[in-house]
């Protein structure tokens, strides 16, 4: 089944256009994507390994939980469905804190453009690893890891993380005033 964005302009604003994500990506349109960070109470940040069948970034280390909003899709609903798809666990919106809105363009691939708004997430969750289920076809893995040694991961540049550095500020700046 062909999915369907909402196409936005330069300024996040919904233009009233849809496309199918394969266009989208094609085109390099502008749409809306979600970022849920997830840190237990041991302040530890779980990370998932990307699919090695995934379209862009295989087998990268990422965001707890990611994904596009469909059509007509909130945000909140989207981040709340994602983490349903990804990870197998029901959440609700209260546990869900936005902690900002990140304007994102890359070009993984040739035939591959990324223009999105991301409204990112965090969520303060301790899961048990061995009772999370992953979307094999999004997931192959998924581990906690402290945030110190997170932050040194993103400090040398580990090729393995996928990078996000200025959402990497905005996740800090919330966490070192909660730590």
């Amino acid at each position: 089944m062909k999915e369907f964005f909402d196409i936005l302009d330069e300024d996040g604003n919904k233009t009233g256009k849809t496309k199918a994500r394969s266009e989208v990506h094609r085109d390099g349109d502008w749409h809306k994507a979600v970022h849920i960070w997830i840190v237990n109470d041991k302040d530890e940040i779980l990370l998932q390994k990307r699919s090695p069948n995934k379209d862009s970034h295989p087998n990268m280390w990422d965001i707890s939980s990611a994904g596009h909003l469909t059509a007509g899709d909130d945000s909140l609903s989207g981040a709340i469905r994602e983490i349903k798809e990804e990870l197998g666990v029901d959440i609700l919106p209260s546990q869900l804190t936005l902690i900002g809105t990140r304007k994102s363009s890359s070009k993984p691939k040739e035939t591959f453009i990324n223009n999105e708004f991301n409204d990112v997430y965090l969520l303060r969750l301790s899961l048990d690893l061995d009772k999370i289920v992953l979307q094999e076809d999004e997931v192959s893995e998924v581990k906690y890891i402290p945030i110190d040694e997170f932050r040194h991961m993103i400090k040398t540049k580990d090729e393995t993380l996928l990078m996000h550095n200025d959402e990497f500020e905005m996740l800090f700046k919330v966490l070192d005033y909660q730590l």
